[in-house]
Protein backbone atom coordinates (compact mmCIF):
# COMPACT_ATOMS: atom_id res chain seq x y z
CA UNK A 1 0.00 0.00 0.00
CA UNK A 2 0.87 3.57 -0.60
CA UNK A 3 0.81 6.91 1.78
CA UNK A 4 -2.30 7.98 0.12
CA UNK A 5 -3.68 4.30 0.86
CA UNK A 6 -2.65 4.72 4.53
CA UNK A 7 -4.03 8.27 4.13
CA UNK A 8 -7.57 6.94 2.79
CA UNK A 9 -7.69 4.98 6.17
CA UNK A 10 -7.12 7.10 8.78
CA UNK A 11 -9.88 9.41 6.74
CA UNK A 12 -11.84 6.30 6.98
CA UNK A 13 -10.75 5.90 10.74
CA UNK A 14 -11.86 8.77 11.49
CA UNK A 15 -14.75 8.77 10.56
CA UNK A 16 -16.08 5.94 12.34
CA UNK A 17 -16.14 3.40 9.59
CA UNK A 18 -17.53 -0.09 10.17
CA UNK A 19 -15.38 -1.70 7.25
CA UNK A 20 -12.49 -1.14 4.94
CA UNK A 21 -11.91 -2.83 1.59
CA UNK A 22 -9.10 -3.33 -0.10
CA UNK A 23 -8.81 -2.58 -3.88
CA UNK A 24 -6.26 -4.91 -6.42
CA UNK A 25 -5.37 -7.43 -3.57
CA UNK A 26 -2.76 -9.75 -4.69
CA UNK A 27 -2.14 -11.83 -2.14
CA UNK A 28 -2.62 -11.87 1.86
CA UNK A 29 0.13 -9.89 2.95
CA UNK A 30 -1.89 -6.28 2.87
CA UNK A 31 -4.66 -7.90 4.16
CA UNK A 32 -2.51 -8.82 7.21
CA UNK A 33 -0.61 -5.88 7.39
CA UNK A 34 -3.82 -3.54 8.13
CA UNK A 35 -5.43 -6.05 10.35
CA UNK A 36 -2.28 -6.11 12.46
CA UNK A 37 -2.38 -2.32 12.20
CA UNK A 38 -5.95 -1.77 13.50
CA UNK A 39 -5.13 -4.54 15.78
CA UNK A 40 -2.42 -2.34 17.14
CA UNK A 41 -4.58 0.78 17.61
CA UNK A 42 -7.65 -1.47 18.92
CA UNK A 43 -9.69 -1.30 16.42
CA UNK A 44 -10.37 -4.81 15.61
CA UNK A 45 -13.77 -4.25 15.56
CA UNK A 46 -13.08 -2.48 11.90
CA UNK A 47 -13.44 -5.20 9.15
CA UNK A 48 -11.15 -5.85 6.53
CA UNK A 49 -12.41 -7.01 3.20
CA UNK A 50 -10.14 -8.14 0.14
CA UNK A 51 -12.02 -6.80 -3.16
CA UNK A 52 -11.12 -9.32 -5.57
CA UNK A 53 -10.04 -7.93 -8.80
CA UNK A 54 -7.18 -9.73 -10.58
CA UNK A 55 -5.70 -12.18 -12.01
CA UNK A 56 -3.05 -12.36 -9.04
CA UNK A 57 -5.83 -12.62 -6.53
CA UNK A 58 -7.48 -15.08 -8.36
CA UNK A 59 -4.40 -17.38 -8.32
CA UNK A 60 -3.91 -16.26 -4.40
CA UNK A 61 -7.63 -16.84 -3.37
CA UNK A 62 -8.01 -19.21 -1.02
CA UNK A 63 -5.39 -17.29 1.30
CA UNK A 64 -6.58 -14.08 0.42
CA UNK A 65 -10.51 -15.26 1.83
CA UNK A 66 -8.87 -16.82 5.05
CA UNK A 67 -6.65 -13.69 5.87
CA UNK A 68 -9.64 -11.50 5.25
CA UNK A 69 -13.10 -10.68 7.23
CA UNK A 70 -15.01 -11.06 3.91
CA UNK A 71 -14.45 -10.42 0.31
CA UNK A 72 -15.99 -8.19 -2.50
CA UNK A 73 -15.84 -9.40 -5.95
CA UNK A 74 -15.06 -6.23 -8.23
CA UNK A 75 -16.36 -7.35 -11.41
CA UNK A 76 -15.76 -4.02 -13.43
CA UNK A 77 -11.80 -4.59 -12.64
CA UNK A 78 -11.92 -8.32 -13.41
CA UNK A 79 -13.32 -8.13 -16.27
CA UNK A 80 -10.67 -6.42 -17.67
CA UNK A 81 -7.73 -9.03 -16.37
CA UNK A 82 -10.14 -12.13 -17.80
CA UNK A 83 -12.66 -12.86 -21.09
CA UNK A 84 -15.63 -11.73 -20.00
CA UNK A 85 -17.36 -15.02 -20.41
CA UNK A 86 -15.48 -16.67 -17.83
CA UNK A 87 -16.48 -13.74 -15.39
CA UNK A 88 -20.11 -15.60 -14.27
CA UNK A 89 -18.35 -19.12 -13.48
CA UNK A 90 -15.39 -17.21 -11.79
CA UNK A 91 -18.04 -15.66 -9.70
CA UNK A 92 -20.30 -18.71 -8.61
CA UNK A 93 -16.67 -20.25 -7.75
CA UNK A 94 -15.41 -17.19 -5.26
CA UNK A 95 -19.36 -17.25 -3.36
CA UNK A 96 -18.81 -20.57 -3.17
CA UNK A 97 -15.18 -20.82 -1.70
CA UNK A 98 -16.18 -17.83 0.66
CA UNK A 99 -19.26 -19.64 1.65
CA UNK A 100 -17.29 -22.95 2.48
CA UNK A 101 -14.64 -20.63 4.50
CA UNK A 102 -17.38 -18.66 6.40
CA UNK A 103 -16.46 -15.31 4.62
CA UNK A 104 -19.07 -13.17 3.78
CA UNK A 105 -19.11 -12.51 0.27
CA UNK A 106 -20.29 -9.28 -1.75
CA UNK A 107 -20.61 -9.19 -5.75
CA UNK A 108 -20.65 -6.02 -6.95
CA UNK A 109 -20.21 -3.64 -10.20
CA UNK A 110 -22.30 -2.71 -12.67
CA UNK A 111 -25.03 -4.86 -11.62
CA UNK A 112 -27.74 -2.41 -12.67
CA UNK A 113 -25.46 -0.02 -14.70
CA UNK A 114 -27.83 1.30 -17.44
CA UNK A 115 -29.59 3.22 -13.93
CA UNK A 116 -26.53 5.82 -14.17
CA UNK A 117 -28.49 7.14 -16.81
CA UNK A 118 -32.18 5.88 -17.18
CA UNK A 119 -34.78 5.28 -14.46
CA UNK A 120 -35.49 1.13 -15.48
CA UNK A 121 -32.71 -1.40 -15.82
CA UNK A 122 -32.38 -3.95 -18.69
CA UNK A 123 -34.09 -7.28 -18.42
CA UNK A 124 -30.71 -8.57 -18.22
CA UNK A 125 -29.42 -6.58 -15.24
CA UNK A 126 -32.20 -7.82 -13.26
CA UNK A 127 -31.21 -11.63 -14.25
CA UNK A 128 -27.75 -10.78 -13.82
CA UNK A 129 -28.52 -9.52 -9.64
CA UNK A 130 -30.99 -12.48 -9.52
CA UNK A 131 -28.54 -14.62 -10.28
CA UNK A 132 -25.93 -13.55 -7.58
CA UNK A 133 -29.14 -13.84 -5.16
CA UNK A 134 -29.55 -17.44 -6.96
CA UNK A 135 -25.67 -18.51 -6.05
CA UNK A 136 -26.84 -17.40 -2.04
CA UNK A 137 -24.12 -14.06 -2.32
CA UNK A 138 -24.03 -12.60 1.19
CA UNK A 139 -24.65 -9.16 -0.43
CA UNK A 140 -25.31 -7.20 -3.52
CA UNK A 141 -23.79 -3.84 -3.56
CA UNK A 142 -24.21 -0.67 -6.33
CA UNK A 143 -21.67 1.77 -7.17
CA UNK A 144 -21.86 4.64 -9.82
CA UNK A 145 -25.56 3.68 -10.10
CA UNK A 146 -26.15 5.07 -6.02
CA UNK A 147 -22.78 7.21 -6.11
CA UNK A 148 -23.19 9.41 -9.75
CA UNK A 149 -26.21 8.05 -11.31
CA UNK A 150 -29.31 9.98 -11.86
CA UNK A 151 -31.84 7.78 -9.62
CA UNK A 152 -30.19 6.45 -6.80
CA UNK A 153 -33.24 5.71 -4.67
CA UNK A 154 -35.26 3.93 -7.96
CA UNK A 155 -31.83 1.85 -8.31
CA UNK A 156 -31.68 0.82 -4.53
CA UNK A 157 -35.48 0.00 -5.12
CA UNK A 158 -35.17 -2.06 -8.33
CA UNK A 159 -32.13 -4.04 -6.85
CA UNK A 160 -34.11 -4.72 -3.85
CA UNK A 161 -37.04 -5.45 -4.97
CA UNK A 162 -34.99 -8.53 -7.39
CA UNK A 163 -33.40 -9.57 -4.30
CA UNK A 164 -36.51 -10.33 -2.62
CA UNK A 165 -38.11 -12.01 -5.16
CA UNK A 166 -35.28 -14.55 -6.08
CA UNK A 167 -35.16 -15.10 -2.49
CA UNK A 168 -38.63 -15.72 -2.13
CA UNK A 169 -38.67 -17.94 -4.25
CA UNK A 170 -36.16 -20.09 -3.54
CA UNK A 171 -37.49 -20.91 -0.18
CA UNK A 172 -41.20 -21.41 -1.83
CA UNK A 173 -38.86 -24.16 -4.03
CA UNK A 174 -37.18 -25.07 -0.90
CA UNK A 175 -34.03 -24.94 -2.78
CA UNK A 176 -31.86 -23.81 0.17
CA UNK A 177 -29.33 -26.99 0.34
CA UNK A 178 -27.41 -27.80 3.64
CA UNK A 179 -23.45 -26.97 2.59
CA UNK A 180 -21.59 -30.64 1.92
CA UNK A 181 -19.82 -30.78 5.56
CA UNK A 182 -16.55 -28.77 5.60
CA UNK A 183 -14.79 -28.81 8.33
CA UNK A 184 -13.74 -25.11 9.67
CA UNK A 185 -12.43 -25.03 13.16
CA UNK A 186 -9.42 -27.60 14.86
CA UNK A 187 -10.22 -26.94 18.31
CA UNK A 188 -12.90 -28.75 20.05
CA UNK A 189 -15.43 -26.09 21.15
CA UNK A 190 -15.19 -24.42 17.49
CA UNK A 191 -15.68 -27.82 16.37
CA UNK A 192 -19.09 -28.30 18.56
CA UNK A 193 -19.87 -24.92 17.28
CA UNK A 194 -19.90 -25.80 13.84
CA UNK A 195 -21.88 -29.07 14.36
CA UNK A 196 -24.57 -27.32 16.46
CA UNK A 197 -25.16 -25.09 13.94
CA UNK A 198 -25.29 -27.30 10.98
CA UNK A 199 -27.95 -29.94 13.31
CA UNK A 200 -30.14 -26.81 14.18
CA UNK A 201 -30.73 -25.30 10.59
CA UNK A 202 -31.10 -29.33 9.18
CA UNK A 203 -33.71 -29.19 11.87
CA UNK A 204 -35.13 -25.94 10.93
CA UNK A 205 -35.50 -27.24 7.39
CA UNK A 206 -37.09 -30.57 8.26
CA UNK A 207 -39.20 -29.27 11.20
CA UNK A 208 -40.46 -26.15 8.40
CA UNK A 209 -40.01 -23.66 11.04
CA UNK A 210 -41.28 -19.96 11.26
CA UNK A 211 -37.88 -17.90 12.25
CA UNK A 212 -34.27 -19.10 13.71
CA UNK A 213 -33.41 -16.99 16.47
CA UNK A 214 -29.47 -17.04 17.78
CA UNK A 215 -28.41 -15.05 20.70
CA UNK A 216 -24.97 -14.46 20.03
CA UNK A 217 -22.04 -12.14 21.41
CA UNK A 218 -19.52 -11.98 18.29
CA UNK A 219 -22.08 -12.98 16.02
CA UNK A 220 -20.19 -16.00 15.15
CA UNK A 221 -23.03 -18.60 16.05
CA UNK A 222 -25.46 -16.35 13.34
CA UNK A 223 -22.33 -16.71 10.36
CA UNK A 224 -22.23 -20.33 10.82
CA UNK A 225 -25.99 -20.60 10.69
CA UNK A 226 -26.17 -18.18 7.62
CA UNK A 227 -23.47 -20.81 6.22
CA UNK A 228 -25.78 -23.34 5.92
CA UNK A 229 -28.49 -21.23 4.29
CA UNK A 230 -31.76 -22.00 6.03
CA UNK A 231 -35.38 -21.52 4.58
CA UNK A 232 -36.46 -19.72 7.45
CA UNK A 233 -35.17 -16.08 8.36
CA UNK A 234 -32.38 -15.55 11.39
CA UNK A 235 -33.07 -12.85 13.82
CA UNK A 236 -29.36 -12.47 16.01
CA UNK A 237 -29.84 -11.10 19.08
CA UNK A 238 -26.81 -9.37 20.75
CA UNK A 239 -25.67 -6.64 22.76
CA UNK A 240 -22.88 -6.11 21.66
CA UNK A 241 -23.23 -3.04 18.90
CA UNK A 242 -20.15 -3.60 16.44
CA UNK A 243 -21.57 -7.37 16.52
CA UNK A 244 -24.68 -6.16 15.43
CA UNK A 245 -23.33 -3.94 12.38
CA UNK A 246 -20.97 -6.51 11.46
CA UNK A 247 -23.85 -9.27 11.44
CA UNK A 248 -25.92 -7.00 8.67
CA UNK A 249 -23.54 -8.93 6.30
CA UNK A 250 -24.61 -12.08 6.91
CA UNK A 251 -27.06 -13.81 4.24
CA UNK A 252 -30.65 -13.90 6.17
CA UNK A 253 -29.69 -12.48 8.85
CA UNK A 254 -31.65 -10.01 10.55
CA UNK A 255 -29.45 -8.61 13.67
CA UNK A 256 -30.90 -6.90 16.69
CA UNK A 257 -29.66 -5.25 20.22
CA UNK A 258 -31.24 -6.58 23.10
CA UNK A 259 -29.77 -6.63 26.43
CA UNK A 260 -28.40 -10.79 27.23
CA UNK A 261 -28.38 -12.32 30.06
CA UNK A 262 -27.05 -16.26 30.72
CA UNK A 263 -30.71 -17.01 30.86
CA UNK A 264 -31.93 -18.65 28.14
CA UNK A 265 -35.65 -18.62 29.48
CA UNK A 266 -35.26 -14.68 30.15
CA UNK A 267 -33.60 -14.34 26.70
CA UNK A 268 -36.10 -16.08 25.05
CA UNK A 269 -39.01 -14.09 27.05
CA UNK A 270 -37.67 -10.62 26.35
CA UNK A 271 -36.86 -11.46 22.60
CA UNK A 272 -40.49 -12.84 22.25
CA UNK A 273 -42.08 -9.55 23.16
CA UNK A 274 -39.61 -7.62 21.37
CA UNK A 275 -40.65 -9.38 17.92
CA UNK A 276 -44.61 -9.82 18.73
CA UNK A 277 -44.29 -6.00 18.90
CA UNK A 278 -42.53 -6.04 15.76
CA UNK A 279 -45.05 -8.10 14.18
CA UNK A 280 -42.15 -10.38 13.24
CA UNK A 281 -44.05 -13.34 15.18
CA UNK A 282 -47.26 -14.20 15.98
CA UNK A 283 -49.21 -17.13 18.46
CA UNK A 284 -48.50 -20.39 17.01
CA UNK A 285 -45.02 -19.73 15.02
CA UNK A 286 -42.75 -22.39 15.69
CA UNK A 287 -38.84 -21.15 16.17
CA UNK A 288 -36.14 -23.01 16.20
CA UNK A 289 -33.36 -21.69 19.76
CA UNK A 290 -29.86 -21.09 19.18
CA UNK A 291 -27.56 -19.82 22.30
CA UNK A 292 -23.89 -19.83 22.99
CA UNK A 293 -23.71 -21.18 26.73
CA UNK A 294 -22.46 -17.86 28.39
CA UNK A 295 -23.40 -14.73 26.34
CA UNK A 296 -21.06 -13.05 29.35
CA UNK A 297 -17.97 -13.74 28.44
CA UNK A 298 -15.68 -10.61 27.48
CA UNK A 299 -13.99 -13.04 24.71
CA UNK A 300 -14.56 -15.65 22.96
CA UNK A 301 -14.77 -18.59 25.62
CA UNK A 302 -12.45 -21.08 25.38
CA UNK A 303 -14.92 -24.40 26.38
CA UNK A 304 -18.39 -23.05 25.39
CA UNK A 305 -21.50 -25.76 24.68
CA UNK A 306 -24.20 -24.34 22.84
CA UNK A 307 -27.48 -25.68 22.81
CA UNK A 308 -30.65 -26.08 20.56
CA UNK A 309 -34.34 -26.07 21.63
CA UNK A 310 -37.80 -25.61 19.34
CA UNK A 311 -40.34 -23.31 20.86
CA UNK A 312 -43.92 -22.47 20.12
CA UNK A 313 -45.00 -18.53 20.47
CA UNK A 314 -47.85 -18.61 22.50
Amino acid sequence: MICADWADIEFGIAEGVDCIALSFVNDANDIKQLKAYLSRRSLEHIKVFAKIESLESLKNLKDIIEASDGVMVARGDLGVQIPLEQIPAIQESIVKLCRHLNKPVIVASQLLESMVEYPTPTRAEVADVSEAVRQYADAVMLSAESAIGAYPQKALSVLRAASERMESWSREENMQKLLPRHQLAIALPDRISEQICSCAVEMANNLAVDAIFVYTKHGHMASLLSRNRPNPPIFAFTDNANSRKSMNLYWGVIPLHLPLSNSMEDNFNKTISLMRSKGSVKPGDTVLVVSDSDLNQPCAATSVFQSIQVRLVE
